[in-house]
């Protein structure tokens, strides 16, 4: 396990964070994803952020990073859900038509801990190349479950 380190402490803060635009809309495609991913990397990058690993779906965003707890993981998340709202706000107009805010204002984060960082890290590198089975008999694992959680699937 790599350790960080500031002037006054050692860590190794890894958080799995998952946020939805308002309405869980079908929002985050073609450009503004692009533009988005860009926006999430240069925002870390300035507040000292290291992105393990991200993926954005059309209904949410799913980001892997390891932060500094001084900073701390709400204030990241704050940061990066305001500078990304008003952005893409301006650039792309059918934003603010489509939705009152870009995003909702809730958002889920987990510690990783309970699940290796390997899983955790190949769930979300696999987000739009596998295709997801309807969930009738077949059996949930922890991650699709977590997933459930963060994004408001409701269990069938």
């Amino acid at each position: 396990m790599e350790y960080k380190t500031n002037n006054n402490i050692v860590y190794s803060c890894k958080y799995h964070v998952v946020w939805c635009p308002k309405y869980r809309r079908k929002v985050l495609v073609g450009k503004i994803e692009t533009r988005l991913k860009e926006l999430i990397n240069k925002t870390c990058a300035d507040i000292n952020v290291e992105i393990i690993e991200m993926e954005i779906m059309p209904d949410h965003v799913h980001l892997l990073m390891e932060v500094d707890p001084q900073f701390g993981v709400h204030k990241v998340v704050k940061t990066i859900k305001g500078r990304t709202s008003r952005i893409l706000r301006d650039e792309f107009k059918e934003l603010t038509t489509k939705l009152p805010t870009l995003w909702t204002n809730s958002y889920f984060v987990a510690t990783v801990g309970g699940v290796t960082l390997k899983i955790v890290k190949h769930y979300i590198e696999n987000q739009k190349t596998s295709e997801r089975k309807k969930y009738g008999n077949h059996k949930r694992n922890g991650i699709q479950n977590i997933s459930n959680q963060s994004t408001g699937r409701k269990n069938k």
